[in-house]
């Protein structure tokens, strides 16, 4: 393991939740959840202002889409993976079958502010959190993280609430029989398809994401008379 590759696996052993959300992720719906990233300043290591306790917050919101289901052959169809994705998704076809169902998760991080405030960061998680606690926040977390590595991080805080609502996810997407395959595809994709087909034609979605949808699933042929008819 080069130093960079130690940096990293620092800055994720050294993140931990405070406080993490008190509800687990939609599996139906969005989930959008704010969160306080408090770190201590970089500069701190200088020891340039070292009478000074301060701290720097990071606040920002998580917006996680519905979590699909999906597959290895599925994930195959997607482009900009690399090479050792490929493989992987390879060796996922070989192990699980090309048609074994998963879950996936897609992220957009909404940046807020970066503010330094008095006070050490344990200090600080400390008043975050009995404050939120106070105002019954359930969607709202707060990390003790890296500074310089704040982004890796973030990123320890997403797949940590994501691991931790799989088994949810998963429970709630069966018990509708969602995780059941249709003739190759889950019932989940099919679902999610013909909603893209409605609201394309409702125009609220540009028929290029439903043709998209529909090569990733190999799917083009069965649905080509529903998907020409967008523009009749």
């Amino acid at each position: 393991m080069d130093e960079h590759d130690l940096h990293l696996a620092h800055a994720a052993k050294s993140t931990y939740v405070v406080r993490p959300p008190k509800q687990a992720l939609a599996t139906f719906g969005t989930t959008s959840v704010r969160y306080y990233l408090v770190t201590e300043p970089a500069y701190a290591e200088l020891e340039v202002n070292e009478a000074a306790d301060e701290s720097v917050i990071r606040e920002g919101n998580v917006r996680a889409e519905r979590p699909q289901v999906v597959t290895p052959s599925y994930l195959s169809r997607h482009e900009g993976f690399g090479s050792h994705a490929q493989e992987y998704l390879d060796h996922l076809m070989r192990e699980y079958g090309p048609d074994a169902p998963g879950l996936m998760y897609t992220y957009k991080n909404e940046f807020m502010e970066t503010s330094i405030v008095s006070g050490t960061p344990d200090e600080v998680t400390r008043r975050i959190t009995a404050r939120l606690d106070r105002e019954q926040r359930p969607l709202e977390a707060v990390i003790r993280g890296v500074d310089e590595l704040w982004d890796v991080s973030l990123m320890k805080f997403i797949y940590d609430l994501t691991s931790s609502s799989v088994g949810s996810n998963v429970a709630e997407l069966r018990g509708k029989g969602l995780l059941q395959m249709d003739d190759g595809i889950p019932r989940e994709a099919r679902q999610r398809i013909d909603q893209l087909i409605e609201q394309a034609r409702q125009g609220t979605v540009d028929p290029s994401v439903v043709h998209r949808e529909l090569e990733r699933w190999g799917l083009f042929d069965e649905y080509q008379d529903r998907f020409l008819g967008l523009f009749a």
